[in-house]
């Protein structure tokens, strides 16, 4: 059964880039190889793996991979740092719930 990996690097701007592959560590290589100018990493080396999940459906993977995308840095780093009461606060729909970060006036 193949295997893929949705991962999330922190580079060295403090940024983070999260991608998908079928092979972690030979991607893990090529983005600290920096050989695609083109690529988010190039001009933010050195990285470091900070998360990766393994799935076994491609489309599973790729779905995960644009969530994950799509968050917010704090939600990312609640994410990488398994803090899931913290991910599913920062999920929470603000303009219904409120925003219990900040007090409402």
């Amino acid at each position: 059964m193949k295997s893929y990996f949705v991962y999330i690097l922190k580079c060295f701007d403090d940024s983070y880039y999260t991608g998908v592959t079928n092979n972690l560590e030979r991607r893990i290589l090529e983005h600290k190889s920096g050989l695609n100018n083109e690529c988010y990493t190039y001009k933010r080396l050195p990285i470091e793996l900070v998360w990766f999940e393994i799935f076994n459906d491609v489309t599973n993977a790729i779905k995960t991979e644009k969530q994950i995308k799509g968050w917010s840095r704090r939600k990312k780093e609640a994410l990488i740092l398994q803090d899931w009461d913290k991910l599913v606060l920062y999920s929470k729909n603000y303009s219904q719930f409120g925003n219990p970060i900040k007090p409402e006036k």
